[in-house]
C-alpha cells in the first residue's frame, strides 16, 4: 500500500491519486481492526487554484471546511490569523475581568504574578507559529 501524502492536488491525476489513497487508508484499517471515525475527517482546500473536489472515505463524502480547530490553534484556508488573535484577546480579557472580580489584593506584584501565570500563557500560545 502506498501513501502520498504532503503532495500537492492540483489536477486531475493528483486527485483521482488521494481518492486512492484514502480508500487505501480505509481498507487498512478494516483490514487490522481499527475501525475510522468519518464523521470526524474533514476537508480544507487550500490555494486560490484549488479544485475543490468532493472527497469519499468508506461511502460517506468528507465534509468541507474553510476554518478548523485542533489544540485551540483555528487553521483557516486563506491561513490569515485575525480569528485565532481575537480569541486569544478574548480569553484573556474574560481571565483579566475573573482577576479584578475575585482578587482583593491589587499590589503590584501580586497583580504581575497573576498576569503572568494566568493571562500571559494565553496570549503566548502557538504564537511561534
Amino acid at each position: 500500500m502506498i501513501l502520498r501524502f504532503n503532495h500537492v492536488v492540483n489536477s486531475s491525476t493528483g486527485i483521482e491519486n488521494l481518492r486512492s489513497d484514502l480508500h487505501n487508508l480505509v481498507a487498512w484499517s478494516n483490514e487490522w481492526q481499527m475501525l475510522l471515525n468519518i464523521e470526524k475527517y474533514k476537508v480544507m482546500h487550500v490555494g486560490y487554484n484549488n479544485p475543490k473536489a468532493d472527497y469519499v472515505m468508506d461511502g460517506s463524502v468528507l465534509q468541507s471546511v474553510s476554518e478548523e480547530e485542533d489544540l485551540e490553534v483555528i487553521m483557516t484556508d486563506d491561513f490569515k490569523w485575525e480569528k485565532q488573535c481575537c480569541e486569544a484577546v478574548k480569553k484573556a480579557n474574560r481571565i483579566l475581568g475573573m482577576i479584578k472580580r475575585n482578587f482583593t489584593d491589587r499590589s503590584q506584584s501580586t497583580l504581575i504574578h497573576l498576569y503572568k501565570s494566568l493571562v500571559r500563557p494565553h496570549l503566548e500560545y502557538c504564537c511561534s507559529v
